[in-house]
């Protein structure tokens, strides 16, 4: 099974968001689940090195506009690349090609990815019903966003991304709805 992971490309090594992505990506591996990213620094790196070190595939899907952005290559733990020309086509495969998806905190480029994954689950254009979403800043972002629009977001909506305060709870979620969706 592959997990999706979004978030910051911000984070060093040694920062807390960077070590909360390297305990993810070992516990993701470590569970048995190959790790797909963005492919580059911070959260995507971290999250990659902790599961390359669990002994589990890691994907990486790169992109040629934010590379003349922001001049880099894959991380070194990426041992699959997935090139792709367009943001676009990145976000989508970032969003289509994995059974389960995890955010970490990040910015807009996060946002947009959870925004796509999030859509697609409510039109039901993809498989997966496991959005998850790491750290209180995304639960008061939706929260806000759910009361601001509640004329217009459902209760099933409003039910479909699960918020888990750290990377132990966020795999802990992530296996309970695994096995929920299989004996379901």
């Amino acid at each position: 099974m592959i997990v999706s992971v979004f978030g910051s490309a911000a984070p060093l090594p040694g920062q807390p968001l960077y070590q909360d992505a390297l305990e993810l990506g070992r516990l993701l591996g470590e569970h048995g689940f190959s790790v797909m990213t963005g492919g580059y620094c911070g959260t995507m790196e971290a999250v990659s090195g902790g599961a390359n070190e669990a002994g589990t595939n890691v994907i990486g899907v790169t992109c040629r506009q934010i590379e003349d952005y922001r001049p880099t290559g894959p991380n070194g733990w990426v041992q699959q690349v997935h090139a792709t020309d367009l943001l676009s086509e990145r976000i989508e495969l970032l969003t289509s090609n994995a059974d389960a998806f995890i955010a970490l905190p990040g910015g807009i480029g996060t946002l947009a990815e959870i925004s796509m994954v999030f859509n697609k689950m409510v039109i039901s254009s993809i498989p997966s019903q496991v959005l998850i979403l790491v750290g209180e800043g995304w639960k008061q972002t939706f929260e806000t966003f759910f009361n601001g629009q509640a004329e217009n977001v459902n209760a099933r909506t409003r039910q479909l991304p699960h918020f888990a305060k750290d990377p132990q709870d966020a795999v802990r979620i992530l296996i309970q709805l695994l096995q929920e969706n299989n004996n379901g």
